[in-house]
């Protein structure tokens, strides 16, 4: 294999781009985000700013065309080049080859033999179903990952493979798969493919494409995917379709909580974007998945960069691997022009007037614009909307069906601009996009290098436009060394600049009140549920609490563990262990083994052994929350913005058990005639033993100070003894300690 393959496609392979069918669409999702509006008594942000701009009669685009012949325009397009050359050569080898590092091989079989050309799908041993599907899809020759790896997953091996953006990865392992399931036992329904996906939206994508592949087949394909309806996906998984595309939760939920919901048949098993899989947060649930899928299975494996968390992942879930690397995962693609816009410190706050300018003189239709936060992407889309542009909005803040009908709009072109987060920059296959625009620096090479791969994709010429900081130059510099890119320097018009920010001042108005406007109709959407749910425990209160539990892998405490560990390791307070090993399948069953015999052997105990048991376990919890207030006491005591002492806080409810405890024993004393009658504690203690002032006191102390002042009324106290405690009773002598205890029991077998 040629380590040293670049993906460059020739004009042959830029005709084929042409589809007769797109390999993916949402249209079926419109009318959902209608009903939604429907049912919430909502309306959508475009009729907000359409009734904004009909009150004030400015229903014409807000844009200044200008011609290509003016000289304001000609200013806006001069590009100086050169700004930021190539530093350093591009290394084909692995990226760990430059610090002297070597990675163990010994893992990954030899990929010898795997060839990356192929004149055709014929070649790659395909049936005519699945070449049908190609033809009709517009696919007319194999990319060099398609041609690698189709034929390794014909023979069942499992892959790690890794390509650039926009290379054909979801055919490379689609097409096999459905080959091998048009030779399945058709009398036995089973789960047989597994595919995880990082986001939603990458999944459904993959699920539109393989259902494209298998349009002449009679391949069945599912999807399970958070935000759609949950009792829809269960009666889907019950009727025991061939593939399953989901995401790590949704389907760990229905394997736990769905009857009739297994695994047991699976055979293959593909891991997409694995390292954005992980980065995420879903290792636990991946770790999961993998240990419930049967052993012998094929394990295919596709991520952009090989990090830590991959590589013991692979190792975990792949058996003798062949990898594959059609492109090296930092490259970006080869007709790619990058270009940036430097913003200077006094106009940082003009930003958006940049954006505006550049997007109605030069960027006019098919751009995608990556923010940072959710709330600038919201922001952006209104003034756009204000400014007559026709944008769309795609962050987390949107229900699921309104992410996927903002795709199928800016796929069929009726919207100019695609305003989104980092949720659109890995895998989405949006054929057409000339432009990118990162409205917010990324934070690293591999998000980069995903963000302008949404463009110049399959062969195409494509722009991708930065804005850049002072204190992100540097950033992006080292960026643009480590992708081997050049990057140009855009110069946009202050003319331009300044006309657009008296109009951004001009709308801030109406931005406050689309925004207001929505957060009235969420309170109030918020109201009508909890109206709605408390109408429905009165009526179906039984019907409700007669429903199981849904049960989870991890228990709650073992998720707030999780979430703290995160938390801490995101912070730099924690320092990660680099010798600590990723439980294997087999010590994970083992573990899980051990558990269920321990607690098999509970159930097998007599009440009076349960008990003890129990008794134990109160008792060594006791102890470590005494060591623990111990530590406390030891330690510097933290002030809380009140005042109080955090560690000596106590709920209401522990310290009323507490005292209504003390006060029922108090009574039996006091009936059995072994103390006198009590009288309410007033002042402070008098004695040896003094609490400190703020410190949390034990069990034993409390006792002490609620009995010692009643029982010194009664009896005098001898100087030595201690508060609270009383005098050991003495056994005459020829006495058993037996006979002192029981005399009812002497008595009676007298």
């Amino acid at each position: 294999m040629n380590k040293g393959f670049v993906f460059d496609v020739d004009s042959e392979v830029a005709v084929a781009a042409t589809q007769v069918q797109s390999p993916w669409e949402f249209s079926g999702y419109s009318a959902t985000v209608l009903d939604e509006h429907a049912n919430r008594k909502t309306t959508s942000v475009n009729q907000k700013i359409a009734q904004l701009r009909s009150k004030k009669g400015n229903l014409k685009p807000n844009v200044s065309r200008v011609d290509d012949d003016s000289d304001e325009h000609e200013e806006d397009l001069d590009i100086k080049s050169g700004v930021w050359k190539r530093a350093l050569p591009y290394n084909n080898g692995d990226s760990n080859a430059a610090d002297g590092k070597k990675k163990p091989r010994k893992f990954f079989a030899s990929s010898e033999g795997a060839s990356f050309s192929a004149k055709s799908f014929t070649e790659l041993n395909i049936s005519r179903p699945l070449i049908r599907a190609c033809e009709a899809l517009g696919y007319k020759r194999p990319t060099p990952i398609q041609a690698a790896c189709i034929p390794l997953a014909l023979t069942g091996r499992d892959i790690c493979g890794s390509a650039v953006t926009g290379s054909g990865k979801t055919a490379a392992f689609g097409l096999p798969i459905l080959e091998r399931l048009l030779f399945r036992p058709r009398r036995i329904p089973a789960i047989r493919v597994l595919i995880l996906t990082p986001t939603r939206e990458l999944a459904v994508q993959v699920h539109s494409m393989l259902q494209k592949l298998a349009q002449f087949t009679d391949v069945s394909c599912c999807l399970v995917v958070g935000g759609l309806s949950s009792k829809v996906q269960e009666t889907a998984l019950r009727a025991r379709p061939d593939i399953v595309v989901a995401t790590p939760g949704r389907m760990i939920d229905h394997l736990h909580n769905a009857q009739s919901v297994g695994l047991e048949e699976l055979a293959i098993l593909v891991l997409d974007e694995a390292d954005r899989l992980l980065e995420l947060g879903f290792t636990k649930e991946v770790h999961e998945l993998v240990r419930m899928c049967p052993k012998r299975r094929q394990t295919m494996l596709f991520s952009a960069t090989m990090t830590e968390e991959v590589d013991a992942l692979v190792q975990l879930s792949l058996n003798s691997p062949v990898r594959l690397s059609a492109d090296p995962s930092t490259k970006r693609p080869v007709t790619l022009s990058e270009e940036v816009v430097k913003i200077r410190p006094a106009l940082e706050g003009d930003k958006e007037a940049v954006l505006l300018a550049l997007c109605t003189r030069t960027f006019r239709s098919k751009v995608i614009i990556f923010s940072g936060t959710k709330v600038e992407a919201h922001r952006l889309k209104i003034l756009f909307g204000l400014s007559g542009l026709k944008a769309a909005e795609l962050h987390g803040n949107l229900t699921q069906a309104m992410r996927l009908d903002a795709l199928e709009s800016f796929r069929k072109q009726e919207v100019d601009y695609l305003i989104a987060t980092d949720v659109a920059a890995r895998g989405l296959d949006i054929m057409g996009v000339e432009t990118v625009v990162n409205f917010h620096c990324p934070r690293d090479i591999t998000m980069y290098v995903h963000r302008v791969g949404r463009t110049a994709r399959a062969g195409r010429e494509g722009c991708a436009v930065t804005f850049v900081t002072e204190r992100e130059r540097s950033l992006l510099k080292s960026i643009a060394k480590r992708a081997g890119s050049k990057l140009q320097n855009r110069q946009v018009a202050p003319a331009a600049i300044a006309k657009w920010r008296s109009k951004i001042e001009g709308m801030e108005d109406d931005v406050r009140a689309v925004q207001q406007e929505e957060r009235e109709e969420r309170a109030l959407r918020k109201a009508e549920m909890e109206a709605n749910k408390a109408q429905n425990m009165m009526d179906h209160e039984a019907e409700i609490y007669s429903r199981p539990k849904r049960e989870w892998f991890q228990s709650t405490r073992d998720k707030r563990m999780i979430a703290a560990e995160a938390k801490a390791a995101k912070d730099g307070t924690r320092k990660r262990d680099k010798d600590q090993k990723v439980m294997s399948v087999e010590d994970a069953e083992e573990k899980k083994r051990k558990e269920k015999r321990k607690r098999e052997q509970e159930k097998n105990m007599t009440r009076k052994q349960r008990r003890r048991l129990e008794a134990e376990r109160e008792d060594a919890e006791d102890m470590q929350d005494e060591d623990n207030s111990q530590q406390d006491d030891d330690q510097p005591r933290k002030k809380s913005k009140k005042g109080e002492n955090k560690s000596s806080r106590q709920t209401v409810a522990d310290l009323a058990y507490r005292r209504a405890k003390a006060a029922k024993s108090t009574e039996k004393l006091v009936k059995a005639g072994k103390i006198g009658p009590q009288k309410k504690y007033k002042g402070k203690v008098d004695g040896s033993k003094k609490s400190k002032v703020g410190a949390p006191k034990s069990r034993k102390d409390e006792m002490e100070e609620m009995f010692q002042d009643d029982r010194s009324d009664g009896k005098q106290r001898k100087p030595g003894r201690e508060p609270g405690r009383t005098k050991k009773p003495t056994r005459k002598p020829g006495v058993s300690k037996r006979s002192f205890k029981s005399k009812s029991r002497y008595k009676r077998h007298k």
